[in-house]
């Protein structure tokens, strides 16, 4: 009895040191992706391409808010001109709805030509497609358009893959409490802390998936 009580003491100090170190990462490694913030920028300086991250598909044909927001976001950089070409990251349809098809879709009913709309389907998570911004579409220099939420984890990903970047938010619709908080902003706390994982120790190759 008295071996299994000191064992029992023994579990339950590893389980709190664990919980601990857990939290301690997340806090960490959310304080050194929120430095990032300080790239978001309003009026961005003019470059090639603005990179549009994908944000889910409500069904197989019409998309979710969040991704319409950015969209849009891409569209204004470029009909202003500060943009000359638009690269739509985000699913081909191997895991979700076909999020880049749609993107472009929308981009070019709003008047885009499609030959400065170039889509990478395979896109799935913010570090596939930063990494792939780089390694497969050659980009040097770019604006990124995302949700402000998860601006800082993009710029983190991508500028230590090499892509010199600045985010420009997109214009957020009205959510409730509940949604914005756990739905986005509390869950992109866990993805920082994946995100850092992933860049700073296990650097995955990005998968392809065939649909």
């Amino acid at each position: 009895m008295r071996a299994w009580r000191i064992t029992k003491n023994i579990i339950r100090l590893l389980v709190v040191n664990v919980l601990f170190l857990f939290l301690f990462a997340v806090i960490a490694s959310n304080a050194f992706i929120l430095e990032y913030k300080q790239r978001i920028v309003v009026k961005p300086e003019p470059v090639q391409t603005a990179i549009v991250f994908g944000a889910g598909m409500v069904d197989e044909a019409e998309m979710s808010q969040l991704q319409r927001e950015r969209v849009q976001k891409g569209i204004d950089l470029y009909r202003a001109g500060v943009v000359k070409e638009l690269l739509m990251t985000g699913d081909d349809g191997a895991m979700r709805g076909s999020e880049v098809q749609a993107m472009k879709k929308m981009a070019v009913d709003a008047g885009v030509p499609a030959d400065v709309i170039s889509v990478d389907p395979h896109g799935y998570n913010t570090y596939a497609s930063c990494y792939r911004a780089v390694h497969e579409f050659n980009i040097d220099q770019a604006i990124l358009v995302s949700h402000e939420f998860h601006l800082p984890r993009i710029l983190y990903m991508c500028q230590t893959f090499g892509l010199p970047s600045v985010g420009v938010a997109a214009k957020e619709g009205n959510y409730t409490i509940h949604t914005k908080w756990w739905s986005m902003e509390g869950r992109e706390m866990l993805a920082r802390l994946k995100g850092w994982w992933q860049v700073s120790v296990t650097h995955p190759e990005p998968k392809m998936y065939i649909k």
